[in-house]
């Protein structure tokens, strides 16, 4: 029996040899482009073991099991939600099964593994259908109520997509002659009821990673409910706990692309230029502008561990990628140009002045309807939040707040924020530059921000606006890498 190779240790000093790496859904969809680049060598050009390996579901699959995380067009669990019809999610769910077939049959050859995988499929989508109809008829009678059980639906669809990618990609290769191992931490059909690192630990316990390779369902079923606390952003809380919890030398997340400068496709390839090297400060203000290097809870738990991240492109294996560690700047530098429409929620009152209440019930109705604030502005009689919310939600506010304050001027704006971040911007005059750029471009900026800490710059612009933004500020401040940055600065 070989012994655990997954011991806590004490300090981040004692960090272990392996590392925990996580494969993306729109990756994952080209699984089978990956296994002699990515699964049978590490990144150092060694073999294949010592690698923890964390996946998302297919590309599209958790889309169709709870709704379009974009277009919000309903899947099983919001059309279960809903109940207007009693075949309209159970429809969905036979979508479901037929789109987890043609993925696993995109990535499997041999006939055995694509019957094993279709078994598979069989198994977990019909037990699904099967407890989602006992628990309609439950429902039906008085004494229940479907809206106190939605959020475990919730937890129950969420697991499908993860269990069958981890599934099919142990399939895939265990054919390629890599002893790979399908962990499954979805919970199916396990009636125990373990926290987050108990069922880590439970299901990594005895796994040798000298001569395994563990392939790990990027949700996980515990009492903490991780839907409940991250929604969609819960297999990169999973990848960074195993990786905290088991004290990996680096933590890897390969997408498809690398972290860059800007969206290539908006200011151009030859324009960007990959970071290489941020830290966990950044990482914070790129998921705060809704382009996640990694979901803020995940970072934080690996920065508290003293794992380091690397986020690479899973297509090209010889590159490093970037690193995300807790080190500061070698010099003052503009990393990153990027940007998110948002709404911005105005209140006006001309007795707001030298009175106290009015932040913390603005705030109180925005947490109560679970509204992300993005950025704020105030003077000595207006209040305003840059937020990322759907408009309905942002009109249920606005009534609370005009409830409060009936006297009280409240509009709401649909705005742009463009943002200038980095690890140091001291110096390098990113607000003056950034306003002359935008005027140069002929863009009007509604507001601007800049921080003490000096590590992103704001400026509010309307959402017409927000691309030709991002590419003048690009311009002025990024283009030519860090080099460029410091001869303009000086």
């Amino acid at each position: 029996m070989p012994q655990p190779m997954l011991e806590t240790v004490e300090t981040p000093a004692e960090r272990g040899t392996h590392t925990v790496e996580k494969i993306g859904g729109t990756s994952m969809s080209r699984v089978s482009e990956l296994v002699e680049t990515l699964f049978k060598r590490s990144r150092e050009g060694s073999g294949p073991y010592g690698r923890i390996f964390v996946v998302s579901a297919f590309g599209g699959i958790t889309d169709l099991l709870l709704e379009h995380k974009k277009s919000g067009e309903p899947g099983v669990y919001a059309l279960f939600a809903s109940a207007e019809s009693d075949h309209g999610w159970s429809d969905a769910l036979s979508r479901v099964a037929r789109a987890m077939t043609e993925a696993h049959d995109r990535v499997l050859d041999h006939p055995a593994d694509r019957e094993l995988a279709a078994t598979f499929v069989r198994e977990r989508i019909e037990g699904a259908r099967n407890c989602l109809i006992d628990l309609q008829r439950i429902c039906s009678y008085g004494h229940f109520r479907l809206s106190q059980h939605m959020l475990i639906i919730r937890e129950l669809l969420s697991g499908l997509g993860e269990a069958h990618s981890a599934f099919v990609t142990s399939l895939l290769l265990r054919r390629s002659g890599i002893s790979a191992r399908f962990v499954d931490l979805s919970g199916w059909r396990d009636e125990t009821e373990v926290d987050l690192q108990e069922r880590i630990r439970e299901g990594l316990d005895g796994i040798d990673l000298t001569q395994e390779m563990p392939i790990v369902t990027g949700y996980a079923q515990c009492t903490e409910g991780l839907m409940r606390q991250f929604d969609r952003g819960y297999s990169e809380v999973t990848f960074s706990q195993i990786a905290a919890l088991t004290r990996a030398r680096e933590a890897i997340i390969h997408k498809e692309f690398h972290l860059s400068s800007a969206d290539p496709k908006l200011v151009g390839a030859d324009a960007v230029h990959k970071l290489g090297h941020t830290n966990y400060d950044v990482a914070d203000q790129l998921s705060n502008m809704g382009m996640e290097a990694i979901h803020p809870n995940a970072a934080k738990a690996l920065r508290q561990a003293g794992v380091p991240l690397r986020v690479t492109n899973a297509f090209e294996p010889d590159d490093p990628g970037t690193l995300i560690d807790d080190e500061p700047a070698g010099q003052p530098a503009a990393e990153v140009v990027t940007g998110l429409d948002l709404k911005a929620l105005e209140v006006f009152e001309q007795d707001m002045v030298g009175v106290k209440g009015y932040d913390t019930a603005i705030l109180e109705a925005l947490t109560r309807h679970n509204v992300r604030i993005v950025s704020k502005i105030s003077n000595a009689n207006t209040i305003t939040h840059f937020v990322d919310a759907p408009l309905k939600t942002i009109r249920r506010v606005e009534n609370d707040l005009r409830q409060r304050y009936p006297q009280a001027d409240l509009t709401v704006r649909s705005l742009s924020i463009a943002s200038v971040i980095g690890r140091d911007l001291a110096g390098l005059r990113v607000l003056s530059r950034g306003l002359a750029s935008l005027d140069e471009a002929g863009i009007d900026v509604i507001a601007a921000t800049q921080t003490t800490r000096g590590v992103d710059v704001q400026f509010v612009v309307n959402q017409q606006d927000l691309k030709g933004a991002i590419k003048a500020l690009h311009a002025a401040v990024c283009e030519g890498g860090t080099e460029a940055a410091e001869r303009r600065a000086a």
